[in-house]
């Protein structure tokens, strides 16, 4: 079967494909202080995608923000058992230092985002750098390979648009 063949097959399927306009939802940004320098550009991608492709009023975003990476599990648990938001995107950036402690956190928070997700069926966008190095967390907010803040802006309207097809 080749491609053309696959993609007729699939049309006569109820599939559902969504879009990234998505002007009436509420959205909350989750973002640390601590690396800032790197943040600031991942929330400046997230806000131009919601604002630009979204079609988002800005009095419908809501920034919070977080001491550090750690700290955006509860904030994300909180938001999200309010129901009155209906996406998450946790932004962040960790950086491998000389312990452990990296690979830790970065697999709990990962894991818990993952979970409150799941229990509340609240999308979460996964904006957060997991990194080697500083020149790898500047190449991915916005400099050689994209904006990941950006990226998980267009996850969560796609998803948001999805859920609510499910839901209809």
């Amino acid at each position: 079967m080749n491609i053309k063949e696959y993609h007729y097959k699939i049309k006569k399927f109820n599939t559902i494909n969504s879009q990234y306009e998505s002007q009436n939802s509420n959205i909350a940004i989750i973002v640390p202080r601590f690396n800032s320098f790197i943040n600031q550009n991942l929330l400046f991608g997230a806000l131009d995608t919601l604002e630009r492709i979204g079609k988002i009023k800005k009095k419908n975003i809501k920034i919070i923000k977080v001491p550090g990476a750690y700290e955006i599990p509860i904030i994300a648990n909180i938001l999200s058992q309010t129901k009155n938001y209906q996406g998450i995107i946790a932004l962040g950036t960790i950086i491998k230092g000389e312990t452990m402690h990296f690979e830790k956190i970065s697999n709990a928070i990962i894991q818990k985002l993952l979970e409150i997700s799941i229990k509340t069926s609240t999308p979460i966008g996964l904006g957060i750098l997991i990194l080697k190095n500083i020149d790898q967390a500047i190449n991915r907010s916005g400099l050689k390979f994209g904006n990941k803040g950006s990226e998980a802006a267009m996850t969560i309207l796609e998803m948001i648009n999805i859920i609510q097809d499910i839901q209809k």
